[in-house]
């Protein structure tokens, strides 16, 4: 009697992942040591698990993983929806402003549920795990609606860092563009893209974010899409993607 482990015409579990643009081989590995992967049901913990395409149902985080044409796409995120595949606690997922052709993408740096803006989805995981490695310093910019005023030392602080919660804080640029009566509006570049960042960051210099949106990453704007649609990236946005992706990490 045979089993998974010795099909000659399987591949290891971690190929499968990486081939079907969930992730990179070696962080296949590391989601499949994590118990996130199941093979017909069951959890599976070892990466040397062979899989047969076709034949075995490969699931992640209870999602079924297949092997197909690369995707991506970008999403104008509404406030309100959650990052995530399936939570108990959310009443709206990402995934319900999508066909249900696109429910097998991932996303790529998420947004919390208060903020809203540009999400790019995607299957291709060499590139997802790339634009979101520190080291590759993408930039991320934001528009946030604040309550309170800035001054020019607060600007200095956020540019310089700030220490919150065990963590250095940094944006890459910070520039108001408008004031009003009671706050105004604020234009923040990070590289990093810490939880809640620049909340957080707002919050150490005394703003209040009213309302938040992420407007481009990298060379990709989100332009006039409305709240709740999509399209897909167009081959000029994808080539300067592939570009930040295949470049040296910066140390």
């Amino acid at each position: 009697m045979t089993d998974n482990f010795h099909q000659p015409q399987g591949m290891r579990l971690a190929k499968y992942l990486s081939n079907a643009g969930i992730a990179s081989r070696r962080r296949s590995e590391e989601l499949i040591t994590e118990g996130r992967i199941t093979v017909n049901g069951q959890a599976v913990l070892t990466p040397v698990c062979i899989v047969v395409p076709g034949r075995d149902r490969i699931c992640y985080e209870g999602r079924e993983i297949t092997q197909g044409q690369r995707q991506y796409v970008l999403l104008n995120k509404p406030v309100g929806y959650t990052c995530s595949a399936s939570d108990p606690h959310a009443d709206r997922l990402i995934y319900d402003l999508l066909p249900e052709s696109m429910k097998h993408l991932y996303y790529v740096g998420r947004l919390d549920r208060d903020t809203e803006g540009l999400l790019i989805l995607t299957n291709d995981g060499d590139l997802a795990q790339a634009l979101t490695h520190p080291s590759r310093e993408v930039p991320k910019k934001y528009i946030a609606d604040c309550d309170g005023r800035l001054s020019a030392s607060a600007i200095d602080a956020m540019l310089d860092g700030i220490e919150d919660e065990g963590e250095l804080l940094r944006a890459r640029s910070v520039r108001p563009l408008r004031e009003y009566d009671d706050g105004l509006l604020l234009e923040v570049i990070l590289t990093e893209g810490r939880k809640r960042e620049v909340r957080r960051l707002c919050r150490a210099v005394g703003l209040r974010v009213r309302r938040l949106a992420r407007t481009e990453l990298a060379n990709v704007k989100l332009g006039e899409l409305a709240s709740g649609d999509w399209r897909a990236l167009t081959p000029e946005e994808l080539d300067g993607l592939r570009s930040l992706a295949i470049s040296p990490r910066r140390r």
